[in-house]
This record gives C-alpha cells, sequence and structure tokens, in this order.
C-alpha cells in the first residue's frame, strides 16, 4: 500500500473511532463484577450503573462472575474488545494483587484504561473495648516492646486489609503476628471474644461493633478524620508519614478504549457521584466519595502497584 493510500485508510480509521465514539452507547453496557452478588462491590455496581444508565439513555447490565479471587471475572474484561461496552468493578486486590499471586498471571495492570473511582471505603486499626490499649500510642509501645506476638487480624490475604499491615509495618518499622481469616466476619467475632488483640477493618463492617460498643478505634487509615469518628486520629497523624490505608472500588475499560468513550464514562460516572440520592446511599455503605479523573486513577493504580511489588519482592505478600 502506497503511503497516501495508508494515510487515507488512517484517516478512515480515526473517523470512524470518533464516529463511534459521538454515538455512544448504542447498546446496552456490562459491568462486571468479578464476586457474587450481595457483596459491597455488587451492590457499589450496580448504584453506579443505574444512575449512569439514566444519564446515558442505555440499560447498564450488571454480570457477576466470581473466582480466583476476582481473577476470572476481571480477566474476562481484560480480553473483551477496547469499544467501552464492557468495564469491570474492580478493586486493587483483583487489578494489582491477583496476578502477583498467581504463577502466571492472565492479565495485568496495563491491560485496563481507568474510568474513575466509585467509592472509598475506608480502614481502621481497632482493638476489643477491654483491651488494655486506650490509645494508639500505647498500643504501638506493646507491639515495639514486644515484636512479633501482638496479633493484629484481617480478612484475607491479599485484601486491602491485609496490604494495609504489611505497609504499616513497614511505616512504623515494626513486626506484627499477623493473623489472617476467611472475611472480615470471622476476624470480628474473634476480635469482640478477645482471641485476638487487633484486626485492621473497613468501616463498613466495623462501625456498627464500635457503636455497640464492643469495639474501640485506635486510628484510621485515611488521611483526614472520618465524620463518623471525628475523635479519632489518623495513621499519619500518629507518626505512620504520608501512610493511608482504604479500599477503593473503581471502573475500569479494557486498554487502548477510546479516550472519548472513557471521557463520556467518567463524566457519567462522577454525575453519578453527586447525585445526593447516590451519596446517601453510599454512606450507608460506609462509603467515601472521591471523584477521580482517568488519568487519576490510572496514576493511583500505578503507584499502588509499585508499593505492591515491594511486598511482594519482600516476600510478606504471598498466596496462602
Amino acid at each position: 500500500m502506497s503511503i497516501v493510500k495508508r494515510i487515507v485508510a488512517g484517516g478512515f480509521v480515526v473517523m470512524a473511532c470518533a464516529a463511534g465514539a459521538q454515538s455512544y452507547p448504542s447498546r446496552p453496557v456490562r459491568i462486571v463484577v468479578p464476586f457474587a452478588p450481595g457483596g459491597k462491590l455488587d451492590v457499589t455496581a450496580r448504584l453506579i450503573g443505574d444512575s449512569m444508565a439514566k444519564q446515558l439513555g442505555q440499560n447498564f447490565i450488571i454480570e457477576n462472575k466470581a473466582g480466583a479471587g476476582g481473577a476470572l471475572g476481571q480477566e474476562q474484561v481484560a480480553r473483551s474488545a477496547p469499544d467501552g461496552y464492557t468495564l469491570v468493578a474492580a478493586t486493587t486486590g483483583t487489578t494489582i494483587v491477583s496476578p502477583l499471586m498467581i504463577p502466571t498471571p492472565p492479565y495485568s495492570r496495563e491491560d485496563f484504561a481507568g474510568v474513575g473511582i466509585m467509592a472509598v471505603t475506608p480502614l481502621m486499626l481497632e482493638v476489643p473495648a477491654a483491651s488494655p490499649y486506650r490509645d494508639f500510642k500505647s498500643y504501638l509501645e506493646a507491639v515495639k516492646a514486644n515484636p512479633g506476638k501482638v496479633t493484629i487480624g484481617h480478612s484475607g490475604n491479599g485484601t486491602t486489609n491485609h496490604i494495609a499491615i504489611l505497609q504499616l509495618q513497614d511505616a512504623l518499622k515494626v513486626r506484627f503476628n499477623i493473623v489472617p481469616y476467611k472475611g472480615s466476619g470471622p476476624a470480628l467475632v474473634d476480635l469482640v471474644g478477645e482471641h485476638i488483640d487487633s484486626m485492621m477493618d473497613q468501616t463498613s463492617s466495623s462501625l456498627p461493633q464500635v457503636k455497640a460498643g464492643r469495639l474501640r478505634v485506635l486510628a484510621v487509615g485515611t488521611s483526614q478524620r472520618l465524620a463518623d469518628l471525628p475523635d479519632v486520629p489518623t495513621l499519619q497523624e500518629e507518626g505512620a508519614k504520608d501512610f493511608e490505608a482504604a479500599t477503593p472500588s473503581a471502573l475500569l475499560a479494557p486498554a487502548k478504549t477510546p479516550v472519548e468513550v472513557i471521557r463520556l464514562l467518567n463524566a457519567a460516572l462522577n454525575k453519578a457521584l453527586a447525585d445526593p440520592a447516590v451519596r446517601a446511599k453510599l454512606k450507608e455503605l460506609g462509603s467515601e466519595i472521591r471523584e477521580t479523573t482517568p488519568a487519576q486513577l490510572d496514576d493511583f493504580m500505578r503507584d499502588e502497584e509499585r508499593k505492591l511489588k515491594a511486598l511482594h519482592a519482600q516476600g510478606v505478600l504471598k498466596a496462602g
């Protein structure tokens, strides 16, 4: 093909892509949730999807594809056509951690383009109400005085709860006795029963126990204090420099999805997050709003991948 013909052909491709973006969406959009129905990520995706559907005039259909810690659903989207009609409700766990845990990962972070963050669930460090640790200072003193002995539970290896503990160890130069559980529920039972000393958990699952007086929060992982816990300091305030721990849920598209389609989806997502009804429901779920651009989400994911790869290289982030 001559240079002129290649240029003309290339021009037709560009025009076709632009025309496709202008008509998007012309059919229903799928959001794959890589976990079973009923979980927090599933509820969040349905809430956001319903709002985006009203704005864009097409149905947003939720498809649950559970398995392999979220890797099955995420892989499906990585292999989908980059046309904006298949998205995934993702976490840092499914996007970054799962590939690190799999010997031959079926996808990587680079296989996705960020649309935006749907919600952020804060993490907090908590102890039983009867614990001798009345504040973070006394807790930290005990951890430093007894390396590897103070127990701290989490909801499973590779979860943001687990990763937050590993990052906190590194930030404070301490060593915990880390106890994994299969979900927050069993860990909370043991924490309330004083079978473990402490736990790192989401506000969504732990706040009811805190409000009931069964647990006490020593510090929160967010960079700012929480509205629900205004008297509880952040871990940054307590000496963990630049530390931030939360569980974000994000909307991702396959890599190479047209930029204009990504921008349209991001605008619809952020408009959904501005809806008072959506905000109220997310608050009920224990989530916070953090509007982002696609570039901000991509930067966030790259930064998280750098941190997580470092933990994996140290041998502290591993399957099992």
